[in-house]
């Protein structure tokens, strides 16, 4: 559908162009004109009868066109655009045949010779020729003829446009030929014989039948254009004249860039590539292959013949590329040929530029390694061939070289010529030459300065030609118009040649060693998945590649390494820009490894020898590397121009370069390394390159350090002396650090090279790393290096002089590195070191045996496969150095090797078995005689012993263990050893328990049982804890602190998990002979230390605190950690201490410890005793008892047999077996069932006091009771809270328990009221409320009241009285699921809260002690501060609420009177109000009143109860009527909100008469009722009770309370047809009554007093609260009115009609009210009385 629409498009525009021709013609030319209609006219019949216009439009298109054809032929310009223009229209539409094709070209060709709109001919041809093909053949050639002769029009815009068009057309031609061959990829060839013309040398007038139709055609132009260039006449281009060679050559080169698949297809293309393209391109390159820089040319010629031409040779060059690159494999022959041209070209004989054009295609063609190898296999490895690689090589070095000769020559002529300009005119010649402009340009860094003369380095890349700053030849076409139209060579630029070698070497470096390295990996691969070759040195593996391969990659490297390197060396010595010197370097790293790689030795040490030179300054490389590698120095050639630097007279710096380069200026000045044959003298400096180069060399050997072999040692030899220079120290496992100033005192390091020293010193340690993964070949390699250098580091310093510490400090980071394989090497590198050691330099000494110890030591800890004490041969090996160093008599060696031996413990210790006696007898013999350092190595070894080696070491040594940590913990010399061997003696008692069952077997084998202070023998298992605690005691009270604090944790720490293997006997000695001992000594130093106020710090010198800066307070300290530990014990193991017989003796001597230590004096002994007491009481999962009969102990044989069978079920404790410091416990439920069956027994016996339950005797039966272990500790607690809480008798007190103090002590009651809770009685609990309350009471030191006490603004507890109310909480707990006789304590428990409810309005007093309350600041200073109560006395009111609400309906809390009790005591607060000490506490009183008062007052009012509450009732009206008029007025500071809300409390109040109180009037007493109307009536009105008619502050107005009273009233003053006024003996009634009486004279007071104030007002009008209060007033007299008529006559007695009416003059006094609001209500008022006015006889209808 769209072909049509643009059919029909056509045809319409065509029909415009035919009429816009034939107007114009119709005069001038009328078959013009007549030809034009008739072209309308079939157009118009098309149009109208073809369904397929556009074929229709094809097969007429001769028709069409030829009214345009006449019109061209008219040669009227007009009429020819206008034609020219419908032509293409109809050609781009593809509506031509091929007949109307050959018509248009025919006429083109007429316009062209007659010269008319060539540009609009070039267009037309271009339209025909690229639209389709259906020119082709001779009209082909001859539209390509049109464009190629405009091409030769004098006109420049036609000219140019033409040789655009040719190049299109010519693509054109081949595109065809492409596109033909897609269309026919099937394989539909036509007869391709590829047979060449056999008159080749003749013109060739046939096309070859094997070739299609567009195939033929581009064949046909690709030879002619062939002939052309050669100067012949054309074949198929029939009508040239002639072609210019470079357009020719362009065309060319074009064609074969953009089709080589045509040319590599087709055989009759690549005929003529070899046979026209190859030949022309050599007799093309004749002249410049004649030509010679300086030739004489004739003198009659300005032009030799024979001289190259710049524009020819462009065009040639990039056509020899193009073949190169992309036709190698077509041309090899030629190839050849044409690279010997390019080698040719470089040579210094040939014009500067043509020099450069040839640089840039070897640039080009190096930079693809593919091609290389086929140079080098196609030419360099046949027998008789050029030698083409390596003469491109030689090429690239050689013009690299002849560029530095002629600069340096060039700066030598312009220094004569300007020495000679100053001697004749006195200022210097201005000559033009290079060396002129060093100066100038040393500014930049990017160059290379050698010997003065400075080359500048300019960017070129072939990759990326947009890179590059000038190019003779330019490989993007858009940019060769700047050159090829130039006829003169432009001006070359200083550096570009230089540029564009330099990155040519480049490029050939990194193509052979990627073609290599490739091919090579390709190899290993192949290997490696046939066998293991990770071990395989690197010769072993080149025998196992294939010859020929291995001939190539040798060729390649032998052809080039001399070249290369000495390029290279010549460029990093004059190289000064870093980027530039990194390249070379990589490429020097590269070609070295690759040597390596071949196993090339001599190439691989002549780059390595290079690198080491430049890493060196001149003069100092010289004198060691020579001497230290003289067989390297004829490796290369490039080292030919060292001796001419070093004997520059210029070269004075030590550098060798000129000042102006950069990259040579000094940044490190060290001193020299002396060598065997002699020292530099003076400084040695280093520049950043040397610095560069070092790094280079570091990579190298990193990377490649398996192919280095022999080479190792110069690189080591080059690193030692760089790093002795830099000063850089060997420090821990061989590594190397910057040393610091006052190691090199002479070493100057700038600000640039100590950045560089951590990298360096980073890269030296992986160097050394990687030779882990080097074989083993060339680790001995690296090893036997590093050991040459140490021997020469030995016979330096023989002759008394500084020796590097590298060879020694890098064989030790190498070795630990290679373990895994150090069998390889451990001889001869510990070998070499034990030789070093005997040295009797100090300081090569030391880092020997540094080495030694740490080689042995790491060799051990490495995991070896088999296990090392499976290897003997090898444990013989490792440690046969360690041994070897006892023959040495140096002392720090010994020193060493102690500490190798500590180290070896560590990690070969489980080989020792019966070594350890001794092991530990040296250990414990230590003394101070041999300092403490030895000490202290000792100590190590026994930790390791203890911590390592106890599961391996036999049972009979471990009580050896004990005792010699033991000494080590009473030493005096060392206070970190005390410590840390108390840890010992804890370590050891974890081990003892977790290997009990294997540590008694063995005991009971080896010993018999042993008696320790009893009559009874002692297991030997038991007897060795016993020495355990016996000396952990005897450290108990050590003359340190620290020794104490430690020992008695761990004792009783131990004691308290591990006590369950202890049998029953052996827990009587802990007790008797350990722990009660233990505080008998403790609190007798105790008491000594009172009065000894010596030296606190004996045992160290260690800063204390205040706290315990005296002797007296550091014995207080183990006073309570001695307590608290006999303490914990108890509580853990009281179920394994309770079946001893003299445990209550026991139990009573510890409560009276507790009791002596918690009324001490000091506050620390006195709290920490509580917390003991606490720990006591505290209910802990008993732990199983190891029960083991005694006469199992000393059977044998069978009995034994038994041990072991009861061992699992009495013996494992509740501990899992790897505990070690854990103090987690195990619940028993058997323990747990019998102690809640006790309880339920005990429940159903006499409630008697506990007090009266004496205290438990010693060896009695009573003290066998549990019960009266517990009555003693009630016994304990009363006399201790009792004998702290007593107020004292005076005004001042020196000492009153601290809150801590008081707050653990009722901590400790709910504890020990779970244990004496069935026993508990009244009597007990008025004793225990009795200490509460004292406790409560007592005051707070003033200076530490800031850190306990709350403000008195906040609202928080302080821990002693959330104690208390936690204590009361738990009391009332108890009582609620307690027996009756236990509810029988609620009126106490009230009593007691309502007593601390007391204390917000006021404070309790303790004794006579003057206090002052924590808010008050006032001048008089006291020593104590009053508590904050108020928050407590409100929690105390909360709980008392709250315990109302649960207990109200309890017939002791009812026979009691706790709701009077109740009430009575919230009078204070509610009559206080605002006077309250915190306004918090009368609204949290009126809020509890409220829900105390909706929980009691149903209670007492229940017909059962009410009895109880009888005078209860007037105690509820006065509280209700103190709240609701308070005395004490409302403070100014309220805001309206606040007031609001004080306000809401009072309506709350109403509400609860109004629903609780006046409905259930009749079960109150008639007086309660009268008052509480009387409350109601007064609450009601306000304004009657002030004597202003302004009440002008509305905020004393409580409106909504007067409103809430009113309502009240008016809500019991409706009258009901139930209810009559007159029969006051119904309740009802009778409250209405009251109501309406007490409503009625309120509304009449309101009614006169409101008329009275109007009037005194004037015409002030009365404030907006009294309109409100009058207009609700009015609303009441109407609706009670209502509810008057509404009920029956006869329910409504006479005077209250007569109490209504008397209202009536004083509503009518109110008509004069000026408020709309209060008028509206009086109107309604004043209509209701109509009914009133009726005659009394009449009767009142009901409200109708």
């Amino acid at each position: 559908m769209a072909t049509e629409v643009a059919a029909r498009r056509l045809i319409e525009n065509l029909q415009t162009d035919l009429r816009a021709l034939s107007v114009e013609c119709r005069r001038k030319y009328p078959p013009v004109k007549e030809a034009a209609e008739a072209g309308m006219l079939k157009l118009k019949t098309i149009s109208t009868r073809s369904k397929q216009m556009l074929p229709a439009l094809v097969a007429n298109s001769g028709e069409i066109l030829q009214p345009f054809l006449l019109g061209c032929d008219t040669k009227n310009l007009k009429n020819v655009q206008l034609s020219l223009t419908s032509i293409q229209r109809l050609i781009t539409h593809e509506a031509v045949s091929a007949n109307a094709a050959c018509n248009v070209i025919n006429m083109l060709w007429s316009l062209m010779d007659s010269g008319v709109e060539d540009l609009k001919v070039l267009q037309t041809a271009v339209v025909v020729l690229t639209t389709n093909t259906v020119v082709r053949g001779p009209m082909l050639a001859k539209a390509i003829v049109i464009c190629f002769r405009l091409h030769h029009s004098k006109d420049n815009t036609t000219s140019h446009t033409a040789s655009a068009v040719v190049q299109q057309v010519v693509t054109v031609v081949f595109e065809r030929v492409m596109a033909e061959d897609d269309a026919n990829a099937d394989g539909s060839e036509m007869n391709h014989d590829g047979a060449p013309p056999k008159d080749y040398g003749k013109m060739v007038k046939e096309v070859p039948k094997s070739l299609r139709p567009c195939a033929a055609d581009a064949y046909l132009l690709f030879q002619d254009l062939c002939s052309l260039v050669n100067g012949d006449q054309p074949y198929w281009l029939k009508g040239m004249t002639g072609i210019s060679r470079t357009f020719g050559i362009e065309l060319i080169e074009a064609v074969l860039n953009s089709f080589p698949p045509l040319f590599l297809r087709h055989k009759e293309f690549s005929f003529l590539l070899k046979e026209r393209v190859c030949p022309l391109l050599i007799k093309l390159f004749s002249p410049s292959l004649k030509h010679r820089q300086g030739m004489v040319m004739p003198l009659n010629s300005n032009l030799s013949p024979e001289k190259p031409s710049f524009p020819l040779s462009l065009r040639l060059l990039r056509v020899v590329s193009v073949l190169i690159v992309k036709y190698y494999a077509l041309l090899i022959t030629e190839c050849e040929i044409f690279l010997s041209l390019l080698v040719k070209f470089t040579e210094s004989d040939k014009p500067h530029w043509q020099r450069v054009q040839a640089l840039e295609v070897l640039m080009k063609l190096c930079s693809q390694p593919k091609l290389l190898r086929c140079f080098c296999a196609s030419y360099d490895m046949k027998p008789h061939s050029t030698k083409i690689f390596g003469n491109i090589i030689n090429a690239l070095g050689g013009f690299i070289q002849s560029l530095f000769v002629n600069a340096s020559s060039d700066r030598q002529s312009g220094l004569q010529s300007e020495k000679l300009g100053k001697d004749s005119s006195g200022s210097p010649a201005n000559g033009n030459h290079t060396g002129s402009q060093t100066v100038a340009a040393a500014v930049s860094n990017s160059a290379f300065f050698y010997k003065g003369a400075w080359i500048p380095l300019v960017p070129v890349s072939a990759s990326n030609p947009s890179k590059t700053a000038l190019r003779l030849i330019i490989w993007r076409p858009a940019s060769s118009l700047e050159l090829l139209d130039k006829v003169e060579p432009p001006l070359v630029p200083d550096g570009y040649a230089m540029s564009v070698a330099f990155c040519a070497l480049q490029n050939v470096v990194k193509g052979v060693s990627l073609v290599v390295s490739s091919e090579i990996e390709a190899e290993e691969r192949i290997w490696k998945a046939q066998t293991d070759i990770t071990n395989l040195s690197q010769a072993v593996k080149l025998e196992k590649v294939d010859k020929d391969l291995y001939s190539m990659w040798t060729t390649m490297v032998d052809g080039s390494w001399c070249g290369v390197m000495s390029a290279l060396s010549m460029l990093l010595e004059a190289c000064t820009d870093e980027v530039a010197t990194e390249s070379i370097l990589k490429s020097m790293e590269l070609y070295a490894s690759l040597c390596g790689k071949l196993d090339q030795n001599m190439s691989r040490d002549a780059f390595v020898t290079s690198l080491c030179r430049s890493a060196l300054p001149p003069t100092y490389a010289l004198t060691v590397l020579n001497i230290a590698t003289p067989q390297s120095t004829s490796n290369t050639k490039g080292h030919k121009r060292h001796p001419s630097k070093d004997g520059n007279p210029s070269s004075t710096d030590g550098s060798g370069n000129d000042p102006g380069d950069g990259r040579n200026q000094v940044v490190a000045v060290g001193t020299p390394l002396s060598t065997q044959h002699g020292t530099v003298q003076g400084p040695v400096m280093l520049t950043a390159k040397n610095i560069q180069c070092m790094r280079a060399i570091l990579s190298l050997s990193c990377l490649h350090g398996s192919v280095l072999g022999s080479a190792w040692h110069l690189i080591l030899t080059t690193l030692q002396h760089l790093a002795w220079i830099l000063g850089l120290k060997p420090a821990s496992r061989g590594t190397l650090r910057v040393g610091h100033t006052a190691d090199a005192p002479n070493t100057v390091i700038t600000t640039a090279a100590m950045a560089e020293l951590p990298i360096l010193t980073t890269m030296l340690s992986r160097l050394f790393e990687s030779s882990q993964h080097l074989d083993e070949v060339a680790l001995h390699h690296m090893i036997d290096a590093l050991c040459k250098l140490s021997a020469e580091a030995m016979e330096i310093a023989y002759a008394n002089k500084e020796p590097s510490l590298f060879p020694v400090a890098k064989l030790l980071e190498s070795g630990l590195v290679n373990l895994p394989r150090m069998e390889s090497w451990w001889r001869p590198v510990t070998a070499h070191l034990l030789e070093v050691c005997q040295h009797s330099h100090v300081r090569l000494r030391e880092w020997s045996a540094e080495a030694v110890t740490d080689l042995i030591t790491a060799s051990v800890e490495y995991k070896h496969d088999p296990p090392l004490h499976e290897n003997l041969k090898l444990q013989a090996m490792l440690l046969g150095p360690l041994q070897e160093l006892s023959s040495i008599p140096h002392s720090d060696i010994r020193q060493k090797q102690l500490e190798c031996v500590h180290h070896l413990l560590s990690s070969n210790g489980d080989r020792l078995v019966h070594g350890w006696p001794l092991v530990l007898g040296v250990i414990g013999a230590v003394t101070l005689d041999q300092g403490e350092n030895l000490i202290r190595t000792s100590f190590q070894s026994l930790q390791l012993v203890v911590t390592d080696f106890l599961p391996i070491m036999p049972c009979y040594c471990l009580q050896i263990s004990v005792e010699t940590a033991a000494r080590f913990g009473l030493q005096k010399a060392e206070l970190n050893i005390s410590l840390t061997a108390v840890g010992l003696l804890w370590n050891i008692s974890d081990y003892l328990y977790q290997n009990r069952g294997k540590i008694r077997e063995s005991l009971l084998k080896d010993s018999e049982n042993i008696k320790i202070g009893s009559d009874k023998p002692v297991p030997p298992f038991d007897a060795l804890w016993l020495t355990l605690y016996s000396r952990l005691a005897d450290l108990c009270v050590d003359s340190r602190p620290a020794v104490r604090k430690s020992a008695g944790q761990t004792l009783f720490s131990t004691i308290s998990v591990h006590g369950s293997l202890l049998e029953l006997s052996t827990w009587q000695i802990v007790l008797w002979q350990v722990l009660f001992p233990l505080l008998d000594k403790v609190k007798n130093f105790s008491g000594a230390a009172v009065h000894d106020r010596g030296d606190a710090t004996d045992g160290g010198n260690i800063l204390i605190h205040h706290s315990r800066d005296t002797s007296e307070k550091q014995w207080a300290e183990t006073k309570v950690l001695t307590l608290a530990g006999v303490a914990r014990v108890f509580n853990t193991w009281r179920h394994a201490l309770m079946p001893l017989g003299d445990f209550p003796r026991a139990w009573a001597l510890l409560l009276q410890h507790i009791e002596t230590s918690a009324l001490s004096p000091s506050k620390e002994v006195s709290l920490n005793a509580l917390k003991s007491f606490q720990e006591v009481l505290q209910q802990k999962p008993p732990k199983k008892l190891s029960l083991v009969k005694q006469s199992s102990i000393t059977s044998t044989g069978s009995d034994k047999q038994s041990d072991r069978n009861t061992a699992p079920t009495m013996g494992d404790p509740a501990v899992p077996p790897d505990e070690a410091i854990s103090r987690s416990y195990d619940v028993i439920a058997a323990a747990e069932t019998a102690r809640n069956e006790r309880k339920n027994v005990r429940e159903k016996e006499e409630r008697t006091s506990i007090s009266s339950v004496s205290s438990v005797s010693e060896g009695t039966a009573e003290g066998s009771d549990a019960e009266g272990l517990w009555a003693n500790a009630w016994r304990v607690w009363h006399s201790i809270g009792t004998a702290s809480t007593e107020p004292p008798a005076e005004r001042t007190s020196a000492t009153l328990p601290s809150q801590a103090f008081l707050t653990a002590l009722i901590k400790i009651f709910p504890l020990l009221f779970g244990r004496i809770r069935p026993r508990f009685v009244g009597a007990d609990l008025r004793r225990f409320f009795a200490v509460l309350q004292n406790a409560v009471s007592v005051p707070v030191q003033a200076d530490m009241s800031v850190f306990i006490l709350p403000s008195s603004g906040e609202n928080e507890l302080t821990p002693l009285q959330e104690a208390i109310l936690h204590t009361i909480k738990i009391l009332q707990t108890a009582i609620t699921d307690g027996t009756e006789s236990m509810q029988s304590m609620y009126p106490a428990i009230f009593d007691q809260l309502l007593t601390f409810v007391t204390y917000s309005c006021q404070a309790p007093h303790f004794g006579h002690i003057e206090t002052k309350a924590i808010s008050k600041t006032t001048t008089k200073q006291t020593d104590w501060v009053a508590m904050n109560y108020v928050p407590f006395a409100e929690k105390s009111l909360e709980f008392t609420a709250e315990m109302y609400r649960t207990t109200a309906k309890q017939d002791i809390v009812m026979k009691e009177h706790v709701l009077q009790n109740i009430l009575r005591v919230l009078q204070l607060p509610l009559g206080l109000k605002y006077a309250c000490p915190s306004p918090s506490t009368w609204k949290l009183s009126v809020r509890c009143l409220l829900e105390i008062l909706k929980v009691g007052l149903p209670v007492a009012r229940a017909a059962d109860t009410k009895h109880h509450f009888s005078d209860m009732w007037m105690d509820l009206a006065v509280s209700l009527e103190l709240f609701l008029f308070a005395d004490h007025p409302m403070p100014s500071t309220l805001t309206v909100e606040e007031q609001q809300n004080d306000e809401l409390l009072d309506v709350a109040v109403v509400e609860l008469i109004r629903h609780e109180i006046l409905p259930y009037s009749s079960t109150m007493p008639e007086e309660f009722t009268h008052r509480i109307m009387a409350l109601l009536n007064r609450g009601s009105i306000h304004s009657t009770s002030t004597a202003s008619f302004l009440d002008v502050d509305d905020r004393q107005l409580r409106q909504e309370f007067a409103k809430a009273c009113f309502e009240t009233l008016l809500q019991f003053s409706f009258i009901t047809q139930k209810a009559a006024l007159a029969n006051t003996s119904d309740d009802e009634g009778a409250l209405t009554k009251i109501a309406l009486t007490s409503l009625l004279g309120r509304c009449q007071e309101v009614l006169k007093k409101y008329v009275e104030d109007e009037r005194l007002s004037g015409k002030c009008p009365l404030p907006r609260s009294r309109m409100t209060e009058m207009s609700f007033v009015l609303q009441a007299i109407t609706t009670l009115i209502q509810s008057l008529k509404r009920a029956s006559q006869d329910n409504v007695d006479s005077s209250t009609w007569e109490q209504v009416i008397s209202l009536y003059p004083a509503l009518v006094d109110c008509s004069t009210c000026s408020s709309s609001q209060v008028c509206l209500s009086l109107k309604k008022a004043l209509y209701e009385y109509h009914d009133l006015l009726v005659a009394p006889r009449q009767r009142i209808p009901n409200g109708k």
